[in-house]
């Protein structure tokens, strides 16, 4: 249910911090800094891809590591909506996607109601800022008639020659610097350092050739998609740039160590939604909302390398940063947040499962990118807990990537999407295909401990028949004190939201119409009959 800040489990840290972040005068103390904040967000990275996680040779990510390891590693940490702009609305404002009205979608309107803890920290004496890329796409709106800062001031300025022509030629690191060299006085910061990487287009091949990686250096392809050159090479080139996004870490926590600022920093590191391939990004499935999270605060975590079993939500990211900056819910003049704070995580010196968390996590979907007939998305809610992930598709009749004749658009366009597309059409297996764009039923149960990849659907097996209508029976209850609109009868506002840009509304009608209109992030060849 929504809290307040002030009724969060930590209300009693909460003032004690509060009072303890106020700079004491006189009487013989040390004056007490309130602690800076780093927020380091991939674009398009999965958990499994950090090398921290043990879980994958083939990426190495030292700069995580190190964040890892001189904090604190969440193993189960998910984002409610597997996409850009609505996991970023997640994170913003401690609420989950059915919560936030049009930032449930992709490319929305940002609502005035709703304040960023961006924002809330740049009104009580943080000085704010960003590099790369911040809340995105859609329009962030204006108060007092100037743009919205839901990110912070933007420091863009400084540029590099990127490794190849598809990487952002943004200089992350020296804006960063740029950023503390500008800062007036000696108050505490906020910087996000929003990677444009590993966020499709790829130069093909870069993997292979920027760096030493093989073909079979890839253990396992996963069972949704072709095992061949094509599709292990663009693997290679997401991993090239997984590891660029660390490298400009590892940078940028050089800077940090340069001005002296480490020790009293939160470093937080995560990714907004898992890897830009099919069945991935903007789906509901474990890989798709499982996410990265490390968290190191020199001077915050005494118990230093441990690994944390509890879910932790995209939520929670609010709630602990207001606290640790000693802001109270009054104070962010934010709404109420449906996260809660992981102060008592980062301060426990338990490991594993400490009782702190929570023991399942709600995820879901709304309209998560253009090419269905009126503008429509395709709305999922789930839960995951015990190893399993229920989900409800309310609109199983429309097609979960993106209608055919508008090329999958709910998929970026890729070298794997084309071999997928091309395995069916070819003859060679059609198996992919379902897996990542058929038509779905209205129920998904996968147990994910012994199906990782999530290609066996239970839900019309008897043998789990009590199980998933326990699954059921909690999520809605939960979505219902949530005041999520879709268990209301009210599900269609969200496809009544228009996209924020003239050019993405009613695409597919437009498209058909014949219009000469391009997505220029799918390939000519994924455009499909509607009979295939």
């Amino acid at each position: 249910m929504l809290v307040s800040f002030k009724n969060s489990l930590a209300v009693v840290a909460l003032l004690s911090w509060t009072m303890a972040c106020q700079k004491t005068q006189g009487h013989g103390q040390e004056d007490i800094k309130r602690p800076n904040i780093l927020f380091c967000i991939a674009d398009d990275a999965s958990y499994q891809h950090m090398s921290a996680y043990g879980l994958t040779d083939w990426v190495q990510t030292p700069a995580f590591d190190e964040v890892a390891a001189a904090g604190v590693l969440f193993l189960n940490a998910y984002t409610p909506n597997a996409k850009c702009a609505p996991s970023r609305s997640c994170i913003l404002t401690g609420r989950n996607p059915w919560q936030l009205e049009e930032a449930a979608n992709h490319v929305p309107n940002f609502p005035a109601k709703f304040t960023t803890w961006m924002e809330a920290l740049g009104a009580n004496g943080y000085q704010t800022g960003y590099t790369g890329k911040g809340w995105s796409p859609g329009n962030p709106g204006s108060k007092d008639g100037k743009p919205r800062l839901l990110t912070g001031k933007a420091y863009q300025d400084k540029k590099l020659q990127a490794p190849t022509s598809s990487i952002s030629s943004t200089d992350y690191a020296a804006n960063f610097k740029d950023f503390l060299d500008q800062r007036t006085d000696d108050s505490p910061f906020c910087f996000w350092y929003g990677g444009h990487e590993p966020h499709r287009s790829y130069a093909y091949g870069s993997g292979l050739t920027q760096s030493k990686k093989k073909l079979s250096d890839i253990d396992k392809v996963p069972a949704y998609w072709p095992d061949n050159e094509t599709v292990r090479t663009d693997m290679l080139d997401y991993a090239f740039e997984v590891e660029y996004f660390d490298q400009n870490l590892g940078k940028i926590l050089s800077v940090l160590k340069e001005k002296g600022e480490l020790e009293n920093t939160i470093v937080i590191v995560t990714s907004d939604n898992g890897m830009p391939f099919p069945r991935v990004k903007g789906h509901v499935y474990e890989y798709d909302n499982h996410l990265p999270l490390a968290i190191m605060w020199p001077k915050g975590i005494a118990n230093k390398g441990r690994k944390i079993e509890d879910f932790v939500s995209f939520n929670d990211f609010a709630p602990t940063i207001l606290e640790a900056a000693g802001v109270s819910h009054q104070q962010s003049t934010m709404q109420e947040v449906e996260g809660k704070s992981l102060l008592p995580l980062l301060q426990s010196s338990k490991s594993g499962q400490t009782g702190l968390g929570r023991d399942h996590m709600l995820v879901g979907k709304e309209r998560t990118d253009v090419g269905r007939p009126h503008d429509q998305g395709y709305p999922v809610r789930g839960i995951i807990k015990d190893k399993y992930i229920y989900t409800i598709n309310y609109q199983p009749d429309r097609w979960p990537g993106g209608n055919p004749e508008t090329g999958y658009l709910d998929t970026d366009g890729s070298p794997t999407k084309t071999e997928v597309l091309q395995a069916r059409r070819n003859g060679t297996s059609d198996s992919f295909w379902k897996l990542a764009f058929g038509k779905k039923g209205s129920e998904e149960l996968y147990r994910f401990d012994q199906d990782p990849d999530g290609v066996k659907n239970l839900a019309n097996d008897p043998a789990y028949k009590t199980l998933k209508a326990s699954l059921k029976k909690q999520l809605e209850e939960e979505l219902k004190k949530q005041k999520d609109p879709r268990m209301f009868g009210n599900g269609a506002v969200f496809d009544n939201y228009p996209y924020s840009e003239a050019k993405t509304r009613n695409f597919y009608e437009r498209y058909m119409r014949g219009e000469d209109i391009k997505a220029g992030w799918v390939n000519e060849t994924d455009f499909e009959k509607v009979d295939q």
